[in-house]
């Protein structure tokens, strides 16, 4: 009985089933002996190449036409997904040129976006804060307030305010946030005092800004909240993101003016980090979920979420943690981040 045992350990530890190696020399082999190994998969390895130079010079693709630069920049991360299906084909396909191409994307886009996949968040903070889109025809208003206030977040922004709605979410937050104030379609919420609070002009027309003074027990810190104007991908016209475009650099620039150092934007901005176009804001913010997530932190659509356009963004302070929140009626994650003031 010793023996028997032994002798299936050792096969059970670490030696090489005969059969599998078996067949792998015998792949390796016709692989070997295959004259169109390097021919085979020409296509792929260009494919492989291009997709790369995409991830390389994306911001040297011009956005003349059909804003195509942003359109890219906004789903730039989603192009890791070459190189797993890229690499299965060239299996397929049996080339050899297309296995050492793909390595290409590969390495590139791990330096680009392999840092995200790690954890950078850590304890402690003293804000929290959160920020939603709510969409203006959530079925379910007073759910979503109620899931924002257990959330446990000191300062929470809304978005795609409905007028008729207003009500239903100041009477629902009322119990956990003392003070509020409501700018058009964006309000804000706080259990500290706030003074100042004003519409932000970002070209519109109409109020989708806003900027208060939070006034929490570390100090002063002046908190935006934005939805900046819808985009879509048309085919008569590419990524329409003319109006967004136009008010971020007003966003930016109402920013940039802000007397006081610690500053908070909280809101949906349309567009991603990795977006030229928002370059007004995010050239002198830092995203919260860049310096203290978990992973890329998309937050729409929220049935399967493709993007991160909702956005926490400092100045001035430091981001301890990120991530999101449980989903409610609304098509957008809600997202939250916990600041350190001190």
């Amino acid at each position: 009985m010793t023996q028997e045992y032994t002798a299936q350990s050792v096969t059970d530890g670490g030696q090489e089933d005969p059969r599998t190696s078996s067949r792998v020399r015998t792949l390796l082999d016709r692989w070997r002996g295959d004259p169109g190994i390097w021919r085979r998969g020409i296509v792929l390895a260009l494919l492989a190449v291009v997709v790369a130079l995409l991830m390389i010079f994306h911001a040297q693709i011009p956005n003349k036409i059909g804003n195509l630069g942003s359109l890219i920049e906004t789903f730039l991360p989603w192009f890791g997904v070459f190189v797993p299906l890229i690499l299965v084909l060239a299996l397929v396909r049996r080339s050899a040129t297309a296995l050492i191409a793909v390595l290409l994307p590969a390495v590139v886009w791990v330096n680009v976006f392999g840092g995200l996949l790690t954890d950078k968040s850590g304890d402690g903070g003293d804000l929290m804060v959160a920020t939603h889109n709510v969409n203006a025809d959530n079925p379910d208003p007073e759910g979503t307030a109620r899931k924002l206030a257990e959330s446990g977040a000191d300062v929470v922004a809304l978005e795609e305010l409905k007028a008729s709605a207003v009500k239903t979410y100041t009477e629902a937050l009322a119990g956990t946030y003392k003070y509020h104030s409501v700018q058009g379609t964006v309000g804000l919420w706080s259990k500290y005092p706030m003074t100042g609070a004003e519409p932000v002009d970002i070209r519109l027309g109409w109020v989708r800004a806003m900027r208060a003074t939070v006034n929490t027990p570390e100090g002063r810190v002046a908190v935006y909240v934005a939805h900046l104007p819808s985009v879509r991908v048309k085919l008569n016209a590419g990524f329409t993101a003319n109006q967004r475009d136009k008010s971020a650099d007003a966003l930016g620039e109402a920013i940039s003016h802000e007397s006081l150092s610690r500053v908070i934007l909280l809101g949906d901005l349309n567009g991603t980090m990795n977006d030229r176009s928002l370059n007004a804001v995010t050239s002198q913010m830092r995203s919260t979920q860049g310096a203290a997530g978990h992973g890329y932190g998309f937050s729409w659509p929220t049935s399967f979420p493709l993007a991160r356009i909702d956005q926490i963004m400092v100045k001035g302070v430091e981001p301890t943690s990120s991530w999101t929140l449980p989903a409610t009626d609304s098509d957008h994650l809600p997202i939250a981040a916990r600041v350190r003031l001190r």
